[in-house]
């Protein structure tokens, strides 16, 4: 289980792959340490998922796929 990060701080930032015209937007914070936080931009107060880094590295290279 990952610990929730203090992501008070967090620097976020859109997907490149995001904006297809029907405001799907996907966001992750960039400097936290040992994981990737993901949030759905139109819901910025809503909830995050903390996914570890390794798994990110994976699902990103399943995507690339």
């Amino acid at each position: 289980m990952i610990n929730k990060p203090d992501l008070d701080a967090a620097t976020w930032r859109k997907s490149t792959y995001s904006g297809g015209g029907n405001g799907d937007c996907v966001e992750v914070a960039d400097g936290v340490p040992g994981v990737v936080p993901v949030r759905d931009s139109k819901v910025a107060d809503g909830g995050v998922v903390v996914v570890g880094g390794g798994a990110w590295t994976a699902f990103l290279a399943g995507v690339k796929r």
